[in-house]
């Protein structure tokens, strides 16, 4: 089995790969996600295409320095009504975020992108789709208090594997997309590449 590298810090990634048996390392691209994001904005992209071209960005940066390794590049991004939710910078913010999805349904959409020597040679991008229950000002705070710092940045405002799933009444989608990395599509994108 060949390594690829993960151009990402995020930890839930990481280990959706191991427990896929992808054998990876980690390697972040240090891209600021937020200038390029809101250029795109500005541009009228839809979340779709603000998050595929994050992943391919994380990914060909990466790429450009280990020639000839597979580097896979990801993104997600919160869409409600068409409008970017980004990931919180601090406990405030997350609350908001909390009250704007309140009783609302939401896509969460995950780009992922394989470049090689610098480009592009595969992506792909899946939507999931959550319906969030109405909660109090105090409900919301009492959930928040529940999830530690790391968890919060690292996941946007809710653990689909945790704590946030009794956030919602539905979710369409497959779990791994909602944490970041449709894997099924990777492994097989993976597979038919070794036997080329």
């Amino acid at each position: 089995m060949f390594e690829i590298i993960l151009a990402s810090k995020s930890k839930v990634r990481k280990k959706i790969l191991d427990q896929n048996n992808i054998l990876n390392r980690a390697e972040p691209s240090n891209v600021d996600e937020d200038v390029v994001k809101n250029s795109l904005i500005n541009k009228k992209a839809s979340p779709t295409i603000i998050s595929k071209n994050l992943a391919e960005l994380k990914a060909n940066k990466v790429s450009l320095k280990n020639p000839e390794t597979i580097v896979l590049g990801a993104d997600s991004v919160i869409d409600l009504d068409g409008q970017i939710i980004s990931k919180p910078i601090n406990r405030e913010e997350a609350l908001n975020i909390l009250k704007r999805l309140n009783g609302k349904k939401h896509y969460l959409i995950s780009s992922v992108c394989i470049s090689k020597n610098g480009k592009m040679v595969w992506n792909h991008s899946e939507k999931a789709s959550l319906k969030m229950k109405n909660f109090s000002e105090k409900e919301l705070k009492e959930y928040l208090a529940k999830i530690s710092d790391e968890a919060l940045y690292a996941y946007n405002v809710y653990q689909i594997e945790g704590e946030g799933r009794n956030l919602f009444s539905s979710i369409e989608g497959d779990e791994n997309t909602i944490m970041g990395l449709p894997v099924r599509e990777i492994k097989a994108y993976l597979n038919n590449y070794k036997s080329l």
